[in-house]
């Protein structure tokens, strides 16, 4: 036990169980976390592990931080994190590390041609470090360590430019790349160009079509309901009839996904397999050039010309409305408005679906 007369009383606290913790190492927690704080006159009842924690502990707790936070990048941010934590050394103090260091890991990733990876392993150094000084002081941070960070290794590295995407499918594109997805000319996994399917008639996010479950789909009212999104809003949209068409068509697996991995069924397919589905029949020349994010500009596109106003194009992609009255005082679903909204794209797809259909016939 660790014992302190504090205020004319005694504080005692646990350090461990005799046999297992021998006295040699109790006096070694002791010395380590209690001396120091008795001198000062602080309470040993806030004593802890003053080791500073190390590159893994950091890792380790800044995915814990996001998985608690509901954030859907804690599954990417950890394999990514694990590989970085590898190569700078999992037992090394965070503190130790250098911004020379982070650069011996990223340049060789931008020098064979991934610069997206490349700043995707900036960001994910950075963002941990950035956590580690802050939870520092963080009454509410649950890591078992305290980092002793001084600094954030990689606050200087530069990020790599951003390219804004403007592409977005002429009405002639879009026939032809739904209608490749309905009959493809090369065995694919039938559920990936149904959802793409899917992502092109509703314009929602490819990583929450992706995720479609049987609980977030009512097949009464023809909605899709996710009580959690990318920007941590709940989020229910009607879908087009066409797209209730093709859901309905649709039997959920054993696991209730729409869209099972092929891999693995007891998972959803991936949003990075339904890209790089995309990229390879794209690369093939069989479809348009066209990324998912393309998808969802061309649906806000394409639906500003159907006729809907674009307030309620922005909240049938439930982008965030950024004004005060959205944000703190409007609370009314706009679901009248969202199902005329899509009504309207409904009968604008249909339009151009026959339209380009009768025209292959004459």
């Amino acid at each position: 036990m660790a014992q302190q007369w504090r205020d004319e009383k005694r504080l005692k606290k646990k350090l461990g169980s005799y046999p297992s913790m021998p006295l040699s190492k109790a006096r070694e927690i002791f010395n380590r976390d209690f001396a120091e704080l008795i001198q000062k006159g602080r309470s040993i009842k806030i004593a802890g592990d003053t080791r500073p924690g190390t590159v893994a502990d950091l890792f380790e707790a800044y995915v814990a931080y996001l998985k608690g936070g509901g954030k859907s990048s804690w599954k990417e941010a950890e394999k990514g994190l694990n590989k970085i934590a590898d190569t700078l050394g999992r037992n090394r103090p965070a503190r130790d590390i250098e911004p020379d260091e982070i650069i011996a890991i990223i340049r060789p990733i931008y020098e064979r041609g991934k610069r997206s990876m490349a700043d995707h392993v900036r960001s994910y150094i950075r963002s941990a470090f950035s956590w580690g000084l802050k939870s520092e002081h963080d009454y509410r941070s649950t890591a078992a360590r305290r980092f002793r960070l001084t600094y954030n290794p990689a606050a200087g590295i530069p990020t790599e430019p951003k390219t804004i995407g403007t592409r977005w499918l002429s009405e002639e594109e879009f026939v032809r790349l739904y209608r490749w997805l309905e009959c493809p000319d090369t065995p694919v996994h039938p559920s990936y160009a149904r959802a793409v399917q899917i992502i092109m008639l509703t314009g929602q996010r490819v990583e929450e079509i992706a995720r479609l479950h049987v609980d977030q789909w009512d097949a009464k009212e023809r909605i899709i309901d996710w009580t959690k999104t990318k920007n941590l809003q709940p989020h229910a949209v009607p879908v087009p009839s066409l797209a209730a068409e093709l859901i309905e068509s649709i039997i959920p697996n054993e696991h209730g996904w729409f869209f099972p991995s092929a891999k693995d069924p007891s998972k959803p397919v991936s949003h990075g397999t339904l890209y790089s589905f995309i990229w390879r029949q794209r690369d093939r020349g069989v479809i348009p050039h066209a990324t998912n994010r393309d998808l969802r500009r061309t649906f806000k596109t394409l639906a500003g010309k159907a006729g809907v106003p674009k307030e309620i194009r922005d909240r049938l992609q439930n982008h965030a409305l950024q004004d005060v009255s959205s944000k703190h005082y409007d609370r009314w679903n706009y679901m009248v408005e969202k199902r005329a909204g899509m009504a309207k794209w409904d009968k604008f797809v249909r339009a151009m679906l026959a339209k380009k259909r009768m025209k292959a016939a004459a």
